[in-house]
């Protein structure tokens, strides 16, 4: 069930930078742990990072530790997903997942069906 919205794809060449956001104006987003994921054609939905409700703590794939910042504007009800040093491989249509706070799933669990809520995604594509 579609309940957030991101934006901020589009093309981008290898070395570039992007910013994915994800709001809604369904709940509140400061009381889930939100999770950024993306696909790629023919592969499985692949988890990127998550950010915890509670106190802002931050996991992230190893494909893109290093490279990509999870981070979150309460005020704004946003979550943001700040992209650099992108790569080809980085293409792919990029969600973003809510869960509850009160999940028993903690922010270090990137798996896509321990997430609730979805968005209907935002395509990023890496390209010189």
């Amino acid at each position: 069930q579609v309940q957030l919205v991101e934006s901020g794809g589009g093309l981008a060449q290898p070395g570039g930078s992007l910013r994915l956001s994800c709001t809604t104006n369904k709940f509140t987003l400061a009381n889930y742990n939100i999770g950024w994921f993306r696909q790629a054609p023919g592969k499985e939905r692949e988890g990127v990072s998550c950010i915890s409700s509670a106190d802002g703590t931050t996991t992230y794939a190893d494909s893109v530790k290093g490279r990509f910042t999870i981070s979150r504007d309460n005020a704004k009800n946003t979550v943001y997903l700040q992209m650099s040093s992108l790569k080809p491989e980085d293409t792919a249509v990029y969600y973003c997942g809510a869960r509850p706070r009160q999940s028993p799933y903690g922010v270090g669990n990137l798996k896509w069906n321990t997430f609730d809520w979805w968005g209907q995604g935002t395509r990023v594509t890496v390209s010189s």
